[in-house]
């Protein structure tokens, strides 16, 4: 049986906003066009398979801002999570494994949390 972590509330909180960062990013890069800047569209078959792009107007200042607030802040919080005290504390050959249930903690609630 796993061993389970009692994790502290900040970094619980740290690892779900870099969930949400991570998806609202990811979320925003699919709706923006394929190229930062205006670019012609183009079509190539000379690979193993083929590659069409259609024209990009580019990203606006805005969008190119956002992108860059949300991949700062998922950095901020990934350097924040991986770098917690709490590591610290659990054995070189368990962190893995604890790491690995702090990444899936949101499909939980903590103890106190359950009804």
């Amino acid at each position: 049986m796993a061993t389970t972590y009692d994790f502290p509330s900040d970094l619980r909180a740290g690892q779900e906003e870099l969930h949400q960062v991570r998806a609202e990013l990811s979320a925003l890069l699919k709706r923006l066009p394929w190229s930062v800047e205006p670019l012609d569209g183009f079509s190539d078959d000379a690979g193993w398979r083929k590659i069409e792009r259609p024209a990009s107007p580019g990203w606006t200042a805005d969008e190119q801002a956002e992108v860059e607030k949300l991949r700062r802040r998922e950095h901020e919080l990934a350097v924040f999570v991986s770098t917690h005290r709490f590591w610290s504390e659990v054995a070189v050959e368990h962190r893995v494994e604890a790491r690995t249930q702090l990444k899936h903690a949101h499909e939980t609630p903590p103890e106190d949390e359950k009804g």
